[in-house]
């Protein structure tokens, strides 16, 4: 479900007017994430990292109503009531396919979920955009390179406004672990009080078992 946003009398009007014709309305910023807490419940528990973290980021996403928002592509601006995440998947000969998963109200039943669509993903070949969507987050992952900075290929014709996070190897830092992770937003529709909200949200759940 989506709401339809009434520009003329939105708080946000002049800054959506202001931004939404840039040529590259996206900007991006990169952050340590503090995953110590996380990392060790989901190896005492025996779960997956890689699904537990990306449960709570969009779990922390659904938590900040910036990030549901979206531009048709007839120029109006829609807020989802609940987004999910897509993600790239490697596969055994080292390329990638997009897997899409349903949020749900429970780790539990996301990953059991997830599990079985990953399977599917690697067992795959080439790329499927079937089940691309706007209500959706574009997830990927670098597990290979603690960055410091990132940026992404894109379509300049393509007026797509769905938020991009990467994460990236975890490094240690004295007794902490961190996680590098980078989000890109469209600045029509999402300020920096927006991201700062939403990592806030992020970093709690991490620490919350």
């Amino acid at each position: 479900m989506k709401k339809v946003i009434d520009v003329e009398t939105w708080k946000r009007k002049a800054h959506f007017q202001f931004f939404k014709n840039f040529e590259e309305p996206f900007y991006g910023m990169c952050v340590n994430v503090d995953v110590t807490h996380a990392y060790q419940y989901c190896k005492s528990a025996g779960h997956s990292f890689f699904l537990y973290h990306l449960y709570q980021s969009i779990r922390a996403v659904n938590q900040t109503p910036a990030l549901r928002l979206r531009i048709e592509e007839d120029g109006s601006v829609v807020q989802y009531d609940i987004v999910h995440p897509s993600t790239t998947i490697i596969r055994p000969d080292d390329t990638f396919n997009f897997a899409y998963f349903t949020y749900e109200a429970s780790f539990e039943e996301f990953s059991e979920k997830a599990q079985k669509v990953i399977a599917q993903v690697q067992a795959s070949s080439g790329l499927d955009f079937s089940k691309e969507a706007p209500n959706t987050i574009h997830y990927s992952s670098i597990p290979w390179i603690p960055f410091t900075s990132l940026s992404h290929a894109r379509h300049f014709e393509h007026k797509g406004s769905i938020p991009k996070i990467t994460f990236g190897k975890i490094f240690e830092q004295g007794p902490q672990l961190l996680m590098p992770t980078s989000i890109h937003v469209h600045h029509a529709l999402v300020d920096g009080i927006d991201i700062g909200r939403h990592l806030d949200w992020f970093q709690d759940y991490l620490n919350e078992q």
